[in-house]
């Protein structure tokens, strides 16, 4: 899979955000920010390649053979809960059928695997036609159209069967907890039925002020090193720095407290508990020009209210300490995960609470946490792999649900837990880690349905082939997901570049048919959910400020909540840290931008920011 390198920190968009061709640039103003400059690409920690063959010592064990019968697992009333995580599970279903070997054509029964029934659905192309996804051009944007008849095709050399969109998983259409699906033929507008309401309130006055800026930390010896990391809580924002957290005021953006650690953060949780607690994974040492890197070997849990290094853990195989490439929390478990092995702890103790044991070959490349725990699991060769994506009981690692992903397909990133949606690439695209989404039923592990999201047509993205839930431009709520859209250029007469947020539905896979347009010269980008409603950011054009709007998840009516100063020293700032290369946190009125890379030229120059907030004036 094709993987671009790191972006510059704080790298400007290049299109649209400029002055318009033929007109002098502005000249830079007065005031504590600087135009922006071009640095040469950070160089993060390097990755730990995929091994040649499974690592010993970690996977599932093999189910024994049983006769199929329904489930009795996790997550149905009456039944006991799944077996430990490591140990021998239920014996529900038969014993899976030896990698490598030929996977049933598409439509013939399937061998069902341990914990819940479940089958391969084999990956499918989806038929496209014109003038979807709310583009100004049909050429640009297609509306996914499911096909009334699964036609099979040998994909020539590569002996994976794919079939023609929107039947695979038809059966297996379950409604999830996730929201309200807003319609159950997915078609036309709609106002999308009944949605959550949000608690995100519009500010009397939503122009906004710099609050605090924090300026870039100090890197030497020409390293790179991650910076990534940042929360918010009713006491403090916190960001990682190079080798600490420090948790700031929210408004005056004061030093409230600092974490030290003896390395810097190389992986953070984006989720906390209802406590306030997090975990970050980070190096034994800081880096030098001579070794740039120690390893992403230990994990620790931080209080956030309290500004506390509650324990830090490692775990060991063959006496060597494992790298973490991720980290994650679900509820009072902390996952962490890489190519290496994974482990589990409990997040107030540290008491390790799960390890995968070694059985045929597999491995878990990952976690994905908050309301649910999932696991990406990597079986088969290097050569030719599967994935296995397995909802797991937080606490004693037992498997819920397991759906497996048709072999060739290397990697897979997880967009949403609850309900569970995975992003993958799918064959030999020029998407950045994503070309399909599958939407899962996390309870029986069957596919309820595939949506294809062209990178010539979408601009979502995950990054990394191992950090697991990185994704930009896509998030899930309503039981669907919404989409940023290429940007393409805007009405006629105008400069720069425009976009769209549009939906599709989870149960169907269908356009809903509803688009929120970004403006000309702004271009949009979902960041989350708001209960029912979709909270966004645009950027702005050379002579505007962003702005953060609330997308209603029914009309698809969009309400500003905040715009920020046009002034060029702001402006300068503010564009430097883009959507796709940043960390961007809104909450009531407050709106907070931070950098993910750290390095010895981002250091010296005093103009590049490593954190600026913006508050509303009412």
């Amino acid at each position: 899979m094709t993987q671009p390198p790191p972006p510059p920190p704080n790298q400007p968009s290049q299109g649209g955000f400029g002055p318009p061709q033929g007109q002098p640039p502005q000249q830079p103003g007065s005031g504590g920010f600087g135009a922006p400059q071009t640095p040469p690409p950070p160089q993060g920690p390097p990755q730990t390649p995929p091994p040649q063959g499974p690592p010993s010592g970690y996977g599932y064990p093999q189910a024994p053979q049983a006769p199929q019968t329904p489930p009795s697992g996790y997550g149905y009333p009456g039944q006991q809960p799944p077996a430990p995580y490591g140990q021998p599970q239920n014996p529900y279903g038969q014993q899976q059928a030896p990698y490598g070997q030929p996977q049933a054509p598409y439509g013939q029964p399937q061998p069902p695997g341990y914990g819940y029934p479940q089958q391969t659905v084999p990956m499918h192309p989806q038929a496209t036609g014109p003038g979807g996804g709310g583009g100004r051009s049909s050429s640009q944007l297609a509306v996914i159209v499911a096909a009334a008849v699964v036609v099979i095709a040998l994909i020539i050399g590569g002996g994976v069967w794919y079939a023609k969109s929107g039947d695979a998983g038809k059966d297996d259409t379950a409604s999830s907890s996730g929201g309200t699906s807003g319609g159950s033929d997915g078609e036309g507008g709609g106002a999308g039925g009944d949605t959550p309401d949000g608690t995100e309130k519009v500010p009397s006055d939503t122009n906004s002020s710099v609050l605090f800026q924090v300026p870039a930390p100090k890197v030497e010896d020409d390293t790179s090193v991650v910076v990534s990391g940042s929360w918010l809580t009713d006491k403090a924002y916190v960001k990682s720095g190079v080798s600490e957290i420090v948790g700031y005021d929210p408004d005056k953006g004061t030093k409230l407290w600092t974490i030290p650690l003896p390395g810097p953060v190389c992986q953070a949780s984006k989720h906390v508990n209802d406590d306030n607690l997090t975990a970050v994974a980070f190096q034994p040492g800081k880096p030098t020009k001579d070794k740039p890197s120690y390893g992403c070997s230990e994990v620790a849990a931080i209080d956030l209210d309290a500004g506390k290094k509650l324990w830090t853990k490692h775990t060991e195989v063959d006496g060597s300490p494992i790298r973490f490439d991720n980290v994650t929390v679900s509820g009072d478990t902390v996952a962490a995960g890489g190519t290496s092995g994974g482990t589990a702890f409990d997040i107030e103790s540290g008491k390790q609470l799960w390890v995968p044991k070694a059985d045929d070959g597999c491995y878990d490349l990952g976690y994905a946490g908050g309301e649910k725990l999932v696991t990406v699991r990597k079986c088969g060769s290097y050569q030719q792999p599967q994935l296995h994506i397995l909802t797991i009981d937080p606490k004693s690692g037992g498997v819920i649900s397991e759906y497996k992903m048709a072999e060739g397909v290397e990697y897979a990133s997880v967009v949403s837990t609850e309900p569970l949606v995975v992003a993958a690439e799918v064959g030999d695209t020029d998407a950045v880690g994503i070309s399909d989404v599958f939407s899962i039923d996390n309870k029986t592990g069957k596919l309820r349905i595939r949506i294809s999201v062209p990178s010539d047509q979408f601009e979502a993205r995950c990054s990394g082939v191992t950090t697991i839930e990185q994704c930009k431009g896509v998030v899930v709520g309503n039981d669907r997901l919404y989409v940023e859209t290429k940007q393409h250029d805007g009405s006629r007469g105008s400069y720069g570049m425009t976009n769209e947020i549009v939906a599709f539905d989870l149960a169907t896979g269908k356009q809903t048919g509803q688009r929120a347009d970004a403006g000309d010269r702004y271009t949009m980008t979902p960041l989350r959910m708001d209960g029912g409603n979709v909270i966004a950011y645009k950027r702005p054009p050379y002579d505007k400020g962003g702005q953060i709007v609330s997308i209603d998840g029914g009309t698809f009516k969009e309400t500003k909540l905040l715009e920020n100063p046009a002034s060029r020293s702001v402006r300068d700032v503010e564009t430097r840290l883009s959507p796709q290369y940043s960390e961007i946190i809104y909450s009531q009125g407050h709106l907070y931008m931070s950098a993910v890379y750290a390095s010895e030229l981002t250091s010296t120059d005093t103009r590049k920011v490593h954190v600026v907030a913006f508050g509303a004036q009412g």
